[in-house]
């Protein structure tokens, strides 16, 4: 671990100590075999938000992570996230990690992952492997000169899901470049800002969030949470008059961990896990739900 000696010894972990270390996390799961990366005697762990003894889950079923990987790391927080496509056998899906790491070990990790076959219904968006690409904005390292802080990128992350809630055409604590993207699942949809002005998403009654990881010098922030549809909403009216009808008839959430690039002041791409879980599922990382 070259790129963490120097830090871990310090009690803390820097960029490129906390991105080599995802590497090595990958390579881990990926060959069933907790020697490959630092792992501390004792992680907190939870795949779809239930806690579960570590290893289980999919890190017994992975076969395959064909790609593209993308990388985002907070050393303030110790903290990482890994985007990428899996396959478990025959099964394609999506797999979002978040981690933390503490003295050069992981400590915690935190897995969303979505499958054809776990999809909700109506389904939670899913696109394929073989077609699947990240924005190259979202990777790419911001000039100093133009970075927001911290909190300004967490403003924005909360403005995305402050929109997202009772979504009626206002845009609320954020901007959209015109042509931004989001990604859910490997699924590509390039209207987020004309979207949002439309009033599709009306049906979401909630959106429960944490920002959970700020990366700096990429300007992303992450944050963890759940999109509550009551169920309660049946024919609404877009923005444009057009009457439509919602997908959603019972109680039902979606849980997330989603990642929001910022540009020139605007949210530029969006890259997210989706799930169904069982309405109002509180994370077990989240000591209390947020109110709506």
């Amino acid at each position: 671990m070259a790129g963490c000696t120097t830090a871990s010894a310090a009690g803390s972990c820097n960029k490129a100590c906390l991105e080599e270390i995802a590497d090595q996390y990958r390579a881990a799961y990926l060959a069933h075999d907790l020697s490959k990366a630092p792992f501390a005697a004792q992680v907190r762990y939870t795949e779809n938000n239930v806690e579960m003894p570590f290893p289980d889950g999919t890190w017994d079923t992975v076969t395959e992570m064909p790609g593209p990987v993308l990388t985002i790391s907070d050393p303030v927080t110790g903290q990482a996230a890994i985007f990428t496509p899996i396959r478990q056998r025959a099964v394609p899906g999506f797999l979002t990690v978040r981690f933390k790491v503490v003295d050069g070990k992981i400590t915690e990790a935190e897995h969303i992952i979505s499958t054809a076959r776990n999809l909700s219904s109506p389904p939670t968006p899913i696109g394929k492997i073989e077609d699947f690409a990240y924005d190259p904005t979202v990777d790419r390292v911001e000039p100093p000169a133009k970075r927001l802080t911290r909190a300004q990128l967490a403003a924005h992350a909360n403005g995305y899901f402050d929109t997202l809630q009772h979504n009626d055409g206002e845009i609320r604590g954020t901007c959209f470049h015109e042509h931004a993207t989001r990604r859910e699942n490997m699924m590509m949809f390039d209207d987020i800002k004309q979207g949002f002005e439309s009033g599709r998403y009306l049906f979401n009654n909630r959106v429960r969030r944490d920002i959970v990881l700020v990366d700096e010098a990429r300007q992303i922030a992450l944050g963890r949470g759940f999109i509550d549809h009551k169920g309660v909403l049946d024919t609404y009216k877009l923005t444009d008059g057009t009457e439509t009808k919602s997908i959603f008839q019972e109680p039902q959430s979606w849980g997330l961990l989603e990642a929001f690039k910022v540009t020139d002041g605007c949210i530029a791409a969006v890259v997210a896990g989706f799930y169904q879980a069982p309405y109002y599922t509180i994370s077990p990382w989240t000591e209390e739900a947020a109110e709506e």
